[in-house]
């Protein structure tokens, strides 16, 4: 879709963040679009990574997760914009040109994640649950009630791979290290102390 449009020309795609890293700096591209999850290294750590090297591009994080956290944390890392993949494909090119001349994007339905967490940031006496967004708060519930992706999916009408996303965030904003972890965690918390 991108290597469509008349102004753009996509000159490689890595499967993995240290595949990135290298092409990158073998090609020397204007712009470099990151995705959060991706093979062996994360997106994050691939965008630190090549924000600390001498290559002058514009870093897009092309994701599927809208995870407050995640927008933060890109934002704070370097990163001259935040889109989601399900965007509309005219809206895609349109925003990867805003930031080739220098702009920020930042997809429309993720600028109120961004003023809730401006306006009320965690304060420290808030519980671990307060960290995770309505989104992934739903997909806890589901793995406390036992459901498998696919379900997860087909009930709250999302794809199964955004749900693997939700149960990530979840996962590491819990610390916690696995899918009954967190429904035993989700278990107890629900019972009074």
């Amino acid at each position: 879709m991108i290597s469509d449009h008349p102004r753009f020309k996509v000159v490689g795609e890595a499967a993995s963040g240290q595949q990135g890293l290298d092409m990158a700096q073998a090609l020397r591209p204007d712009m470099v679009l990151i995705d959060i999850n991706m093979k062996g290294m994360s997106g994050l750590e691939t965008l630190r990574r090549l924000k600390a090297t001498d290559l002058h591009a514009r870093y897009i994080i092309l994701t599927v997760s809208n995870s407050e956290e995640d927008l933060i944390e890109a934002l704070r890392v370097g990163a001259d914009g935040y889109l989601l993949k399900d965007m509309e494909p005219e809206d895609l090119c349109t925003n990867l040109l805003k930031a080739w001349s220098g702009m920020t994007v930042l997809q429309d339905t993720l600028t109120e994640v961004l003023r809730s967490a401006l306006l009320s940031p965690v304060s420290a006496g808030s519980t671990k649950e307060e960290l995770l967004t309505m989104r992934e708060r739903e997909v806890l519930e589901c793995l406390a009630d036992g459901l498998n992706n696919k379900t997860i999916a087909r009930n709250l009408g999302i794809s199964d791979t955004t749900v693997k996303v939700h149960v990530k965030n979840v996962l590491r904003k819990l610390n916690l290290t696995s899918r009954l972890e967190a429904a035993v965690w989700k278990h107890k918390s629900r019972q009074p102390n």
